[in-house]
């Protein structure tokens, strides 16, 4: 079972390590001031397993700072619903207190999940500097507060969909994600739209010929994969 240990210690910041049951790193939050902001520097997997030591360490990062944070995503090797569950969280957290949650950098995988769920925008710092610049209005709170709505709510219907090729397949929950990412990515179509799909094939509708032949490739791929990794 992961569990949580200090990685180094300070008085105000410092690190939290995640370790798996076999002593490995499995997460590695650090941060550090900059100025009245905190740079937090992010490694590891940002998954289920991750979700509560992620939150508290982002929360006390954020409690730490003058005006915000700023996440260094580039250390990330894989970040499913869940991570980006609570990467939303804080940054509603961040603006409830009246500072910013920004990103400074994204690995191919955390970059791959804002794509697909549309909510890179969100973090972006040019944005938040746009208004005091003088070079655009300001974003409308509505939008957001739509679009931030949206990325939370449809955390649980791809979970739901994750479920079903867990059961389906025989796959682990990050075989899962990555069928449901690669299906999104070779039909060009967004990860929620692609899991609703896999919802309502169970409640009896029939799969897009053109979604049905990508999953059962991406399916084969993630199989071969495991094989491999075995051999």
């Amino acid at each position: 079972m992961p569990k949580s240990a200090p990685c180094c210690a300070g008085p105000d910041h410092g690190c939290t390590r995640l370790v798996g049951g076999d002593g490995s790193a499995r997460l590695t939050v650090c941060a550090r001031p900059d100025g009245d902001r905190t740079v937090v520097t992010l490694s590891g997997d940002l998954d289920l397993a991750a979700d509560q030591t992620l939150q508290h360490a982002l929360r006390s990062a954020l409690d730490d700072s003058g005006k915000g944070i700023d996440l260094d995503l580039g250390g990330v090797d894989f970040c499913d619903c869940s991570g980006l569950n609570v990467l939303l969280g804080i940054r509603q957290q961040a603006l409830d207190q009246y500072k910013t949650a920004t990103i400074r950098r994204l690995s191919p995988a955390a970059a791959r999940v804002f794509s697909l769920t549309g909510t890179l925008p969100l973090f972006d710092p040019e944005a938040e500097a746009q208004p005091q610049q003088g070079h655009a209005t300001a974003p409308d709170p509505r939008v957001e507060a739509a679009q931030l709505r949206r990325a939370m709510q449809t955390r649980g219907l791809t979970d739901q969909a994750r479920g079903i090729l867990m059961a389906t397949f025989s796959l682990t929950a990050e075989e899962a994600w990555n069928v449901l990412v690669m299906t999104s990515q070779n039909t060009n179509t967004k990860l929620h739209r692609g899991a609703q799909q896999l919802v309502d094939s169970i409640r009896g509708e029939a799969l897009p010929e053109a979604t049905r032949q990508q999953l059962s490739t991406a399916v084969a791929h993630v199989t071969a994969e495991r094989a491999e990794a075995k051999n």
